[in-house]
């Protein structure tokens, strides 16, 4: 059987190419969505186009159930889950305190670190059980600074890390890595940077700071980091890492 990199939150910018990435060094790439299978079939047949094997599947993670019956499919029948990327994101625009409602709330932290936590109790044990494995978590700059109208999202996102800590205190001794990634940047991405700004803003962004002038994170790049981070050698883990553009600051001098 193959090795499998399981991918909850496979978009078209971060998460396709980071399934794409590794299904091109031999692993069985399974990607998970909340919305549009066409957009799903499509990321299936790119990989499979260039000869890569994959999967592709509709996965609502707040729904209860739905990571853990994922999970324990793939495992009885595609193969053993060596990588997991979580690559959901809990952002919800900006928002004054007053207008964040309970639900928006919550469902930040349901997505950010309620997933989270169901995705290593269902993927830990077998990994426990193999000796190995590889917890990788997309974060962002939410992670590590609370700016005005981010409520939801920076509780969620801190909350996010610190629940990477305890999973690396708990199962770093038996195996299991689990990096968090913090993505401190504009990621050229359509579907993500580009439905947010739109498409005439997403345009006029990617002349002025991407293409050949590398102001945006391109996913192809942060996707050889991911698979550097899967395939570094025990005695010199990476935990936690941040990534951005080099004409950037970083989050702490801005």
């Amino acid at each position: 059987m193959q090795p499998v990199c399981l991918v909850i939150g496979a978009g078209a910018g971060i998460g396709s190419t980071v399934a794409k990435r590794f299904a091109g060094e031999g692993y069985h790439a399974v990607l998970c969505r909340r919305t549009d299978e066409e957009g799903l079939r499509r990321s299936v047949e790119n990989i499979e186009s260039e000869g890569g094997s994959a999967s592709g599947f509709l996965l609502n993670a707040v729904v209860a159930g739905s990571i853990e019956e994922r999970v324990a499919d793939v495992e009885a029948n595609i193969g053993p889950i060596e990588v997991v990327v979580y690559n959901l994101g809990a952002q919800i625009g900006d928002r004054a305190l007053m207008d964040t409602s309970y639900k928006m709330f919550e469902r930040g932290w349901r997505m950010a670190t309620f997933g989270l936590f169901r995705t290593a109790a269902s993927v830990c044990p077998p990994m426990e059980r193999r000796g190995k494995g590889t917890i990788l978590v997309t974060a962002s700059t939410a992670a590590m600074r609370g700016n005005a109208g981010q409520h939801s999202h920076a509780a969620a996102m801190a909350g996010r890390r610190m629940l990477c800590q305890t999973l690396n205190a708990e199962y770093g001794a038996k195996g299991i890595h689990v990096v968090h990634i913090i993505v401190d940047g504009m990621v050229d991405a359509p579907d993500t940077l580009g439905k947010m700004l739109g498409p005439e803003a997403f345009r006029k962004l990617r002349e002025e700071r991407g293409l050949e002038r590398d102001g945006l994170i391109l996913p192809s790049a942060i996707a050889d980091t991911y698979y550097h981070l899967a395939h570094q050698h025990r005695s010199a883990w990476t935990h936690e890492v941040d990534l951005r553009a080099f004409s950037d600051l970083p989050w702490w001098n801005r």
